[in-house]
């Protein structure tokens, strides 16, 4: 990514930069958004609503407000199955997970809350919700995880997953914020909610065992005999985050060679080396993050990482180090369809539009179909869940896949599922991850990439989000011929909300950010360092003529 990197990235976490826990979580109980300010209100993007504490953005009232929300929401459509509920271990989970519970308890909602405390990854509910509905037509579960992924320890993330297991979707999400917002300027006086101690005891709150039904059932998606025969020796680094104590269970179970690296959970993260930027960050596919793990690659055959909520996974193989999302992704696919003769033989290979053209040239290989998305996991969602779609993923490192049988498993992201398919693919092919990945590229081009960003007004962004394929003044895209010009993603036709040019070595996507003052540039080429930068040189001046 070119971007200024900060003298800290990569070096331990000097105690300055640590967060202020027991201020952390005062801010939490004690300061009131003000829903008059755009940047104090509920916003629930792709991944639910995110902020701090100390910025006002994630407070108890925030909280309350879209835990009754949701509580209206279900009652509007007739969701009256249980609802799952799993946390992370940024520290703001903790007191977001007891608020949402004397909401959900007042409500007279069945809430499902993990037994004996333990953290929860988001694959673990999403599974919890699927298990759960199977072959039910109503009284079905829906979910929530309290999470803001690998986003600094200051952060909190607050997000529901639909009955079809999934991240919900914009018309839902569209609801539950206006609803929430909406409480929060009467003052909460709508909100029902009762002390966390008795919301605790109510009839209504139950304990599951989310860890070991998830863990069970992981010998219906890998291969663990492979593993085990070929006495594949792998290390897991947790990042001290909500899978933290799957691993050590998941070794026992299936008898396999892995060494848990840490399982020390600390909500300061004091144990992170700093990421690119001077912030603690718990990203996987960081090699700045991952300073802990890439440091012991001879150590392990393979080994691997997830992030907080263990929806994203890192590989780190002796042959390489860390590898990048986009290539990782490439052999994974490249792998899976080849091994998994039950998936069936329409089951369809999902990607965001973002994500590497390397996908796509090893699904034409394959002789599947590839179904082409905007970013957002929550476009797979449908196709996980009725199997035309056999593996959905982004560049970031977020991937889903069905079980050995063609049948689904988990329809939002899974970390834990990618990272022990590392093993099971060194174990079937006898080359790690990252050996395989320079046998892809030989046959089929080797991709560069990068993805740049530059501040944009509001007025620009929402002008970049309506760029249409006709505003496009150039037919040359670093010295080819464009192919494509796409404002609609292929795969099902949604605005991608920018722009993506094709040519026949490269390409980019420009669009604006989500949540931030910036549009981001994404760009890949099949030729060279060089080339790649033609690319991004181009793209800025289209975009920048666009926007003029």
């Amino acid at each position: 990514m070119s971007q200024h990197i900060s003298p800290l990235a990569g070096k331990p976490a000097p105690t300055s930069i640590l967060v202020d826990i027991p201020k952390l979580l005062a801010a939490y109980a004690d300061l009131k958004p003000d829903p008059t300010v755009a940047a104090q209100r509920v916003a629930f993007g792709t991944s639910g609503h995110r902020g701090s504490s100390f910025e006002h953005s994630f407070n108890e009232w925030h909280i309350l407000a879209i835990s009754q929300a949701i509580c209206e929401y279900r009652q509007s459509k007739g969701i009256d199955g249980p609802l799952f509920i799993g946390a992370d271990t940024h520290a703001l989970s903790q007191p977001a997970f007891e608020s949402a519970l004397e909401v959900l308890a007042a409500n007279g909602v069945q809430t499902m809350i993990s037994a004996g405390g333990e953290f929860t990854p988001t694959p673990a509910v999403s599974h919890a919700i699927l298990v759960y509905n199977k072959g039910r037509t109503s009284g079905l579960a829906d979910g929530i995880v309290i999470t803001p992924s690998h986003n600094p320890p200051d952060n909190g993330g607050f997000k529901y997953n639909a009955s079809n297991g999934g991240p919900a979707d914009t018309d839902i999400t569209g609801w539950v914020q206006n609803r929430a917002n909406a409480l929060l300027e009467a003052g909460l006086k709508d909100v029902k909610r009762m002390p966390f101690a008795q919301a605790r005891k109510a009839a209504t709150t139950r304990g599951h065992d989310f860890l070991n039904t998830y863990v069970a059932d992981l010998a219906d998606i890998i291969d663990f005999d492979a593993i085990r025969s070929a006495g594949v020796h792998m290390g897991v680094d947790p990042l001290g985050g909500a899978g933290v104590h799957y691993w050590a269970p998941i070794a026992e179970r299936y008898k396999l060679d892995l060494t848990v690296v840490s399982a020390v959970v600390d909500p300061q993260f004091a144990f992170m080396s700093v990421d690119w930027d001077g912030k603690i960050r718990m990203d996987p596919s960081s090699k700045y993050a991952m300073q802990r793990l890439i440091a012991l690659k001879d150590t392990y055959d393979v080994a691997f990482a997830c992030d907080t909520d263990h929806d994203r996974h890192g590989i780190v193989t002796r042959s390489n180090g860390l590898m990048e999302p986009n290539h990782y992704l490439s052999v994974l696919i490249d792998y899976l369809y080849r091994h998994r003769p039950q998936w069936g033989a329409d089951a369809a290979v999902g990607k965001t539009l973002v994500t590497t053209a390397l996908i796509d040239r090893v699904v034409k290989r394959l002789g599947r179909r590839l179904y082409e998305t905007p970013v957002g996991f929550k476009w797979f969602s449908e196709g996980l869940f009725d199997g035309s779609l056999g593996f959905g993923c982004e560049e970031s490192a977020g991937a889903s896949l069905l079980r050995r049988d063609g049948s689904v498993w988990a329809t939002d992201k899974d970390g834990l599922v990618p990272a022990l398919l590392s093993a099971e693919i060194t174990a079937r092919q006898g080359k790690d991850p990252g050996e395989l990945f320079a046998q892809l590229t030989d046959e089929l081009g080797k991709p560069f990439a990068d993805r740049v960003e530059a501040a944009a007004t509001p007025a620009q962004k929402a002008k970049l989000a309506k760029l249409s394929p006709d505003q496009l003044k150039s037919d040359q895209l670093a010295g080819e011929k464009i192919e494509q010009v796409l404002d609609k993603a292929p795969g099902n036709g949604a605005a991608i909300g920018g722009i993506k040019v094709v040519a026949a070595s490269g390409w980019f996507a420009a669009r604006p950010s989500g949540t931030e003052a910036i549009y981001k540039i994404y760009a890949e080429s099949f030729k060279s360092e060089d080339h790649l930068q033609s690319l991004l040189k181009e793209a800025q001046s289209i975009v920048d003529a666009a926007l003029a």
